[in-house]
This record gives structure tokens, sequence and C-alpha cells, in this order.
């Protein structure tokens, strides 16, 4: 009798193998595919639709004699346009897909009355959490400054919280809250939120306070809402601001020298 190849019982599992192989590369490549256009499709969400900085209030800082107006890949540095270096200053985070320079005019204040140096961040991604760069990168472009508090607005806050620590001084918080816990520290920390703050509502900054230092200040600004902390125009879900952004500025380098005093 003649043999014929392949009549056996494990030659016929052969195809159901070779099936079993095709249908695992199939779905291997289709869940590379996903996961390709779930990064695409994230880093084309956070390219776009970028709240930009109102031009007036920008060119007031660029063209204030008192300010040098400096900025690169990292950061945008505002600094005293004196021969004294300033030796307190402030990095701040910006909040999600929020131009670093709308920014600007709210905290030069700080600059201009109280002889801060400031460094705005550009965090990758316009996210800021999602910037995981050592703070030394911002802080090396003001090498004359000697002690420094880390600081943001709304997701910009969160990320300040992360790496805010006894060796940075101060945590300044803007419509912002901490998610990680800082209670058991000496960090000296400043909330300032808004009450007509629709995003970071007062409501949320209170039952996150327990993550802060016992001693620190929580300061509630009638009329001010999520976007009176920056230049940057309305905000979808905010509520309505009364409070004129020339006051803002004013109140955020007051309320920075009152609470930092031992500091500055």
């Amino acid at each position: 009798m003649e043999w014929v190849p392949g009549g056996g019982p494990y030659d016929r599992l052969m195809p159901s193998r070779a099936r079993s192989r095709r249908w695992l590369r199939a779905a291997g490549i289709a869940l590379l595919l996903l996961i390709v256009l779930t990064l695409l499709g994230f880093l084309v969400w956070a390219r776009t639709g970028v709240m930009a900085a109102e031009p007036r209030p920008l060119q007031g800082v660029r063209s204030d004699p008192g300010i040098a107006f400096t900025e690169d890949d990292d950061a945008v540095a505002l600094r005293p346009a004196t021969t004294v270096a300033a030796s307190t200053g402030l990095v701040f985070y910006p909040g999600a897909k929020v131009e670093p320079e709308a920014y600007a005019a709210r905290l030069s204040g700080l600059v201009t009355q109280e002889g801060m140096t400031v460094v705005i961040v550009k965090p990758w991604l316009n996210l800021a959490l999602f910037d995981r760069r050592e703070l030394s990168t911002f802080t090396n472009l003001a090498p004359g400054v000697g002690t420094w508090i880390v600081g943001g607005h709304s997701m910009g806050g969160v990320r300040a919280c992360q790496i805010a620590d006894e060796e940075n001084r101060g945590l300044l918080l803007l419509a912002s809250y901490c998610a990680s816990n800082l209670s058991d520290t000496t960090v000296t920390a400043l909330s300032i939120n808004g009450r007509n703050d629709g995003l970071s509502t007062p409501e949320k900054v209170m039952r996150a306070r327990g993550n802060l230092p016992e001693d620190a200040e929580v300061v509630e600004v009638s009329g001010a809402n999520h976007a009176s902390f920056g230049d940057y125009g309305a905000q979808p879900g905010d509520g309505t601001a009364s409070v004129p952004d020339d006051e803002m500025t004013g109140l955020v380098a007051r309320e920075v020298s009152h609470a930092f005093a031992g500091i500055l």
C-alpha cells in the first residue's frame, strides 16, 4: 500500500495552527495600529485648541522698563531690569493648554514690586503633568537666585505640588490644589482661588485643603474666576469674573509678599 503524505492526524492539525498564528499576528498588528493612532490623536489634541496669550497685556510686559523679558525653548523669564540680581525666584507651571506668555502680566507685579525673578515653564505638550524635566532645567536660567518658590495655575499647580519640598521653600497655587500630600512638610504654601471659579471650584479647593501644611494660607477672591489668573480669554465651563485684570495683578503680588515675607 502506498503511503500518502499529509494523511495522518498530526498533519491535519497544521492548518489550524497556521490559522491561529495568522490570527495572532493580525491581532498584534491591529493593536499596534490602535496604540499608534491613539498616540497620534493625543498629540494632535494636545497641540490644538491651545489658549493663546492676549497680545495687549503681553506687550505691556515686554515694553515695561522695569522688566527684562527673555525666552528660549524651555521657558519665559521675567527679571528686574536692575543691576542687582534677584535673591528669590518663582518657577511657574501654566494651566493645561494655556500659552506660558499668558501669565506674564499677572505675575509681573512680583518682578516690579517684589524684585523677584519669574520663570514660566513651557511644558511638554502644553500639559504640565507630562513635563518630567528636573526643576534645575528652569532654575539654571537664573543662577544668581538663591531661594526658589514653585507654583502653577490649575494643572500647573498640581505639577508644582509634586516637586515642592523643603528645598523649594515656597509653594504658590493659583486656582489649583494639591493631589499629593504635603501636610507633613514645612513648605510655606499660599493658595489663591476665585469664588466664581467654575473649574477649580472653591469646594474642590477646600476638599483638598488637608494636603497642604496646616499653616498654609488660603485666599478666596470675590469676583475672580478660573481665567482671572492669566490673560488668555474666556474658558469653557468657567464662571463670570468681575475683578479687573490690573486689580488681580496687584492682589497676587500683595498676597505673595505677605505669605512669603520670611523668604523674600
